[in-house]
């Protein structure tokens, strides 16, 4: 079912971090709303989101005027220190509206003329590989974080079937990463994988972080719990994932391709460089 997309006049565009992104001056979420609709999304379970009548996954709005408020508050952010952004924080910056509206591209290409300190951009979209020109021009003031929670297909389906293919990811990665672009793997959720996942990984990154659903929810756990995850690792024979301890394991295997400087956890890898 395609989301019911509406385009609304924002106040701002820029938020200060707080939070779990506490280490960023601020966040950027071009859209509100977000059509992939990932189960397992914290945002579910967020203001935003339990007050609209439609699910999550069945609304996107568009800030229209997102462009003419970032150049605005960029200028005025710096004017009182360091600007460094996560975009996004509670949305997909490339979720497919953007093939069409082109928000975020246009975003990145005002932030070219006025360059914050650091942008983290988060997506699981292979859409950004569209935007490489522009990314390139930010530099080292970049890092694309790609989500690649699992490297099963058949996973992917049961927790994600809106979003796009891993293999897709996986390539985005490589063709970001080939043309000179800062990237990361974030493993964020962890869902169940097979053992070759860090071989796919290592082929394609440098950099990988890894989270789940009881670091990373912003509440230990309690919002995922609230979302019912549990019952789908449950109804698939998949309950031995769903453990606070699961990640290790990953990492186990991570270290066997990653050096340990090369892996983060959790909030750490999300943090822009010191």
């Amino acid at each position: 079912m395609k989301p019911s997309i509406q385009s609304r006049t924002s106040r701002t565009i820029l938020t200060k971090g707080s939070g779990f992104l506490n280490g960023y001056s601020h966040t950027l979420n071009p859209y509100a709303g977000c059509a992939f609709g990932c189960s397992y999304c914290y945002v579910r379970r967020m203001p935003i989101a339990l007050f609209r009548e439609e699910d999550w996954g069945e609304w996107v709005d568009i800030k229209e005027n997102g462009v003419a408020l970032l150049k605005k508050e960029v200028p005025k952010a710096k004017k009182k220190g360091k600007v460094s952004i996560f975009m996004s924080s509670s949305t997909d910056p490339y979720q497919p509206i953007e093939y069409k509206t082109e928000l975020t591209r246009n975003l990145l290409e005002a932030m070219i003329e006025e360059t914050p300190d650091f942008l983290f951009l988060q997506t699981r979209s292979p859409l950004v590989t569209r935007d490489i020109d522009l990314l390139k021009k930010l530099g080292n003031n970049v890092l694309v974080s790609m989500t690649v929670e699992t490297d099963l297909e058949s996973v992917r389906k049961i927790f994600a079937p809106q979003a796009p293919p891993i293999p897709a990811r996986l390539k985005a990665l490589k063709e970001l990463r080939d043309a000179g672009i800062p990237v990361q793997a974030a493993i964020a959720p962890l869902l169940p994988c097979s053992e070759e996942f860090p071989e796919k990984l290592h082929q394609t990154v440098n950099r990988v972080t890894l989270d789940d659903f009881f670091m990373g929810d912003g509440s230990g756990g309690k919002r995922t719990e609230q979302l019912g995850i549990r019952k789908q690792f449950e109804e698939h024979g998949l309950s031995d994932w769903y453990d606070r301890k699961a990640y290790l394991k990953i990492k186990k295997r991570l270290l066997e391709k990653y050096s340990e400087g090369n892996i983060f956890i959790s909030q750490e890898g999300f943090y822009p460089p010191e």
